[in-house]
């Protein structure tokens, strides 16, 4: 299709000129490169381009070839995404032109699983549309348009579909595109699209400045907020993301589960956002030679790597790894096989942390050593204050990402989050001087160079011992020569320990997202005892993103461009599903369910 046809019923660019976000749905995936093309070389476009690209995993089997004609071509070749099914997000020209690419086996099942609104749609249309109109229809802005390709067959029923899912349709034209327009005369939908928050100017508080306040103060600020920072601590990352080092990887279970899932997207999200911040020459002390996972068991070395075969993962992502390999690559003896992650590897909680201030540092005022013990909300500004009730800072928008504390300053039902105290060791010389990657499994083991080995971490629930314990060096000794047998033979001596506190949840799934309004859902506790997420009422304003366990390397970044595209009503950067299994409200939305809370018992 010429760029004429594809662009003239879109009636592009004059709708997006001098808007905020335009969001472009294709499904056939050939409207990017020319659709960047044309917002660039218009002075008047809009502030974000947003294009949403549905596609089956065979569309990226190979990236675009230096004999593409679009001068822009390189530019996406270089983001090119591994072949992993789900959700990748690319960023290009400073983030203000977005590709969110969603991979899966059925074009137009994938396309429901996200959760949008749309201004444009470019499609090809089923031999049954009906499905596919009902979820244009969800997603559909106001005057979002539709261009589909269907055949002369097939019109007749994608024109009734349409219109029975609210679009307009244009006079039919055998030999164009079928075109129509959003204009519903009467309710088609149970919940409106993503829409920005109510917010007058565009300023953030961001409470607590480890990993996930970082990263939420960069994302907030990537699309022009002003954010205060505020923390406990003189300078960011003293938590458990003062750590030395830590591990970051996706996992890989036998079935494809929601946690894989998840902890897939966010690993490819954060390498994406790394990159850019190595580009922008901040140093983050990121190991190059990938990770080793060593399987609990012989069997579940086995069961991994027939996974692995089965759902045809790329050698880039990840290998299926015998004992002989895994000590080879490892450069020590390992105790079982395992599975070899490249772009996996270790890298410096603290120095992420720097950079992301570091890079936004414009937009960031930071107040440290500052205690927030009581937020509070007039309706329209969110209120901060520290233990003499004095003011620290106002906005529209406020984020907790003060792991254990978030839960108290929020009040949220039933206590969901508890402390585990985590000690980690640092040997020096030892058996694992020669180790050449991150390794885990039962326990973990990064080589830190001159610096020693670093080996833990101990998972003491509920335990508040800050003390340093002989007793935890020795557990993470044992458990990591349970993994790599030499360190029973030459333990070394122990350099040095750190305790820090991690946030769990009882499903280990970290809280993201916006949170719930409880007290109307306690008042409506009968209405809602059939709820979805989407049906719960939501306070103005209020976002957390806590509870990342010992997986916020991974999950810190992806959580920081979820918070931004609910704040901003961007397009969601994973599907809707795995959204929900890690929404703050998720516990109180169970209880609802089962008849736990009921109005009567309301205060």
């Amino acid at each position: 299709m010429t760029e004429s046809l594809l662009f003239a019923p879109h009636d592009l660019p004059v709708r997006w000129r001098h808007e905020r976000i335009f969001t472009f749905v294709d499904t056939t995936f050939s409207a990017f490169l020319p659709l960047w093309q044309r917002w660039r070389d218009d002075e008047a476009r809009c502030e974000r381009l947003h294009v949403v690209a549905i596609a089956q995993p065979n569309a990226l089997n190979e990236p675009p070839s230096a004999d593409d004609p679009s001068p822009l071509a390189a530019e996406l070749a270089r983001a090119w995404p591994v072949r992993v099914p789900g959700v990748h997000r690319l960023e290009f020209d400073d983030g203000r032109v977005v590709l969110t690419l969603a991979i899966g086996d059925d074009v137009h099942e994938m396309l429901a699983k996200l959760w949008l609104r749309a201004d444009a749609f470019h499609l090809d249309a089923p031999d049954d549309p009906r499905k596919l109109c009902k979820t244009l229809a969800r997603f559909a802005g106001d005057g979002a348009t539709v261009c589909a390709n269907a055949s002369p067959a097939h019109r007749p029923t994608l024109r009734r579909a349409l219109a029975s899912s609210g679009f307009d349709c244009s006079p039919d034209a055998t030999d164009a595109p079928l075109v129509a327009r959003f204009a519903p005369r009467w309710r088609v939908r149970r919940h409106e699209p993503p829409l920005p928050c109510d917010a007058g100017a565009r300023e953030a508080i961001v409470i607590g400045a480890g990993l996930a306040g970082c990263a939420v103060s960069s994302r907030l600020a990537a699309r022009g907020w002003h954010i205060t920072l505020v923390d406990r601590h003189a300078v960011s990352a003293r938590d458990a993301s003062g750590n030395p080092a830590g591990v970051f990887h996706p996992i890989v279970w036998r079935d494809d589960s929601v946690a894989a899932r998840l902890t897939r997207a966010a690993f490819l999200y954060a390498l994406r956002r790394w990159r850019a911040l190595e580009d922008a020459n901040h140093e983050l002390h990121r190991s190059g030679a990938g990770l080793l996972q060593i399987a609990d068991t012989a069997d579940d070395a086995d069961a991994l790597a027939a996974a692995i075969a089965r759902f045809a993962y790329p050698s880039d992502y990840v290998q299926a790894m015998t004992r002989a390999d895994a000590s080879r690559i490892a450069g020590v003896d390992v105790a079982r096989g395992g599975w070899f992650f490249p772009r996996g590897g270790a890298i410096s909680p603290a120095a992420v942390c720097a950079a992301q201030i570091d890079d936004a540092s414009a937009r960031i005022t930071a107040r440290m050593n500052t205690e927030v013990t009581r937020i509070e909300h007039d309706g329209r500004i969110w209120r901060a204050f520290d233990a003499s009730g004095g003011e620290i800072a106002s906005a529209p928008v406020i984020v907790l990402a003060n792991a254990h504390d978030a839960a108290r300053l929020a009040g949220l039902y039933g206590e969901p989050t508890r402390s585990v105290r985590g000690q980690l060791t640092v040997l020096d010389s030892c058996a694992l001087d020669p180790l050449r990657m991150p390794v885990i499994g039962e326990g973990y083991a990064v080589p830190l160079g001159a610096g020693g080995t670093l080996v833990g971490a101990t998972y003491d629930i509920d335990d508040p011992d800050r003390a340093i314990r002989e007793a935890g060096h020795r557990e993470n000794i044992g458990r990591v020569a349970g993994m790599l047998p030499d360190l029973a033979l030459m333990p070394g001596t122990v350099r040095a320990g750190r305790v820090a506190f991690r946030c769990v949840t009882s499903d280990r799934m970290p809280m993201i997202g916006q949170l719930a309004d409880e007290h109307a859902a306690r008042r409506d506790a009968r209405e809602l005892s059939g709820a979805w997420p989407l049906d719960l009422p939501r306070i103005p304003g209020l976002y957390g993103a806590f509870a990342f366990g010992s997986r916020g390397l991974v999950w810190a970044t992806l959580a920081a461009e979820l918070i931004a595209s609910l704040v901003e009503g961007e397009p969601w950067p994973i599907e809707r599903e795995l959204a929900e299994a890690i929404d703050p409200a998720r516990f109180l939305l169970k209880a609802l369910r089962h008849g736990e809370i009921s109005p009567a018992s309301c205060g």
